[in-house]
């Protein structure tokens, strides 16, 4: 099937819903979702962002920036993900927790439209990932139209990039409590140190980076070709993380790859996802 068709089928699903509330993140497929849902079913469908301390605010301004320029409806409303233990405590299910107290949020926005559904852009790609987070929301009515047209992540940034959309090879993103290592509580002050980090190495021309937290270490990922800036601005980012609470500064030699912080479990990847 090619881009025209995988389209074609993507926008048919959506317009057979009737109307669909999108939640939102700014991020290349959530950002797919809502222009085609907009496309698709006009003023029937709408965009939600759920804010709490695990968003950066760059992130936010950003999802507020492509929002304008689609003119896509966006509202902006708090999930209290940090009020939950089952959360901050940090264990390997917490995506579920996260998303439990999320799909609230969103339902009963949904339910005050009188909307249809709740979307998201989980896609074929995830699957394949340790994503609870992706049961938790099935169980829970979301619904997900790039995993029942077939979706990947590639087929996602294509479709995008064949429709001109400025947002089609934005790096991946996730939310900041993956960088702390599960059994670790997840706090306010562990958070606003890895949301400043990667806010300054992101200034400093770095667009797909991660800071782990390890106790007081840092563990920077960045692609592999961009270990030499990196490594070329060393002093000021080793200063700059120090000022922010690190004690040590170091660069993963594997480079950046998503989810490494799953690496140490010893389950495979996820099955039965949706039911």
């Amino acid at each position: 099937m090619d881009t025209t068709a995988r389209r074609t089928l993507l926008q048919k699903k959506i317009a057979e819903r009737g109307s669909m509330l999108v939640a939102f993140s700014g991020g290349v497929d959530s950002s797919l979702l809502a222009v085609l849902a907009r496309e698709a079913l006009g003023d029937n469908s709408r965009c939600v962002l759920l804010d709490s301390p695990v968003v950066p605010r760059e992130a936010i301004d950003e999802a507020r920036r492509i929002a304008r320029d689609y003119g896509l409806t966006l509202d902006i409303l708090p999930v209290a993900v940090m009020d939950d233990e089952r959360f901050t405590k940090n264990p390997t299910d917490r995506c579920s927790w996260c998303k439990k107290n999320s799909v609230v949020v969103l339902k009963r926005r949904a339910g005050e439209l009188g909307f249809s559904c709740v979307a998201d852009g989980i896609n074929v790609s995830d699957t394949g990932e340790h994503r609870p987070g992706l049961t938790a929301s099935t169980k829970e009515g979301i619904i997900h139209p790039f995993l029942d047209a077939g979706l990947t992540k590639s087929d996602i940034r294509e479709i995008a990039r064949a429709g001109g959309y400025s947002f089609w090879d934005k790096p991946s993103a996730a939310c900041l409590s993956s960088r702390i290592p599960y059994g670790d509580a997840i706090t306010g002050e562990k958070l606003a140190m890895v949301e400043r980090a990667e806010a300054f190495l992101h200034d400093n021309g770095l667009r797909q980076v991660r800071v782990r937290v390890h106790g007081t270490v840092a563990r920077i990922e960045v692609p592999k070709e961009e270990m030499r800036a990196l490594l070329d601005m060393h002093a000021a980012v080793a200063g700059t993380l120090r000022g922010l609470g690190f004690s040590y500064v170091t660069l993963d030699l594997e480079g950046y790859r998503s989810g490494s912080m799953d690496e140490v479990l010893a389950a495979g990847p996820q099955e039965n996802l949706i039911e």
